[in-house]
């Protein structure tokens, strides 16, 4: 990825005004483009002023929370034989819990500025899974573009618009054919140059294509679509950036099965804000609008103008959200507690050396 410049990396002054005079001096500005298992690969520039990939060991971060690791978007802040200091805090995060039964936060990508949220014209379309993904973005502001693909294999996308439209009116949608470029014309006013576009979606809606066709290169291996049932094969197996042409970042996700939500409920409130605002004329303030008596959202959805799977959904989000959250909470009180736990027993073995 050639650049010419800090802000070809998308630095801005959400991260300058974080450096004081020493840290200027002192320190230079790596940005995240790749998360491995065991390395984090960074660019930027050295104190020469010569572009400079640096490899480093997630090692680094061993005795930190996992929403603490490096993620590929991050800031990486290195001394002058650039090793590692701190990761600047960062201006968006599109976060999930970690898979399995472990209470962890994962983060998937950090100082994002739109999100294009990709989904094809086939069974694989979820307006559920598309609310999901719009409460992650807006939980910390992050512009949202919904991307329909295959439209060559549909013979009728209005179905799919109206579903949109009707749910999500104020939602900007691109409907493409991610193999001619011409289509995908309508993606680049979403892209400044200066700016960071994330694609999150299932495995196989035309992700690593769209990618493929915006920066002119074949770097990411594309799978065909199965016609039987409509899905694609996974193809993309790491987050990256990559460099576009005219300017701007792209970054491509794998396919994820599973994104559970956490520490999203404002996120989730504005992307329901017709339930918000319907909320505000309820009998009782702390209504779940489930069957309490003056429910002014139950009243709505009886009088057909709120869908009922619109308020299902809603319900669902922030239930998870909430379980979510509060197991995290009780990790991270456990993790304190036992920081201390063993910062007292390292005094405590340090003042018995002391007296031997």
């Amino acid at each position: 990825m050639q650049i010419n410049s800090l802000l070809d990396l998308g630095w801005n002054n959400h991260f300058q005004s974080q450096l004081d005079l020493e840290s200027l001096e002192s320190q230079l500005p790596f940005r995240v483009v790749s998360v491995q298992r065991n390395l984090v690969e960074c660019l930027g520039f050295d104190r020469e002023g010569q572009q400079k990939t640096l490899q480093l060991s997630t090692y680094f971060w061993r005795n930190d929370s996992p929403e603490r690791h490096p993620a590929v978007g991050d800031w990486v802040m290195v001394d002058q034989d650039l090793n590692p200091l701190r990761i600047l805090e960062r201006k968006t995060e599109i976060k999930r819990r970690g898979a399995g039964k472990e209470s962890y936060i994962q983060l998937i990508a950090a100082n994002i500025d739109t999100l294009f949220i990709v989904t094809s014209c086939n069974d694989e379309f979820n307006i559920n899974r598309i609310e999901r993904y719009l409460s992650i973005a807006a939980e910390t502001n992050i512009h949202s573009v919904l991307v329909l693909t295959k439209i060559d294999l549909c013979p009728d996308v209005t179905p799919y618009l109206e579903s949109l439209s009707g749910n999500h009116p104020e939602l900007p949608v691109e409907a493409i054919n991610a193999t001619d470029p011409a289509s995908l014309d309508g993606l680049g006013k979403w892209i400044d140059h200066a700016q960071t576009v994330a694609l999150l979606g299932s495995s196989g809606v035309g992700k690593s294509t769209i990618i493929n066709s915006l920066t002119a290169s074949g770097d990411q291996a594309t799978g065909a679509i199965r016609e039987s049932d409509g899905k694609g094969r996974h193809t993309t197996t790491s987050r990256s950036l990559h460099r576009l042409a005219g300017g701007g970042l792209l970054l491509d996700n794998p396919g994820m099965r599973e994104l559970q939500i956490v520490d999203s409920e404002e996120g989730i409130k504005s992307t329901f804000p017709d339930i918000d605002a319907l909320a505000q004329d309820c009998r009782f303030k702390d209504c779940r609008h489930i069957s309490e008596p003056g429910c002014a959202v139950l009243r709505e959805v009886e009088a057909g103008g709120l869908e009922r799977r619109r308020l299902d959904n809603y319900h669902k989000l922030m239930s998870e959200q909430a379980r979510n959250t509060e197991s995290l909470a009780e990790r991270r009180n456990s993790d304190r507690s036992l920081g201390r736990f063993y910062k007292q027993a390292k005094k405590s073995s340090q003042r018995f050396k002391s007296r031997e």
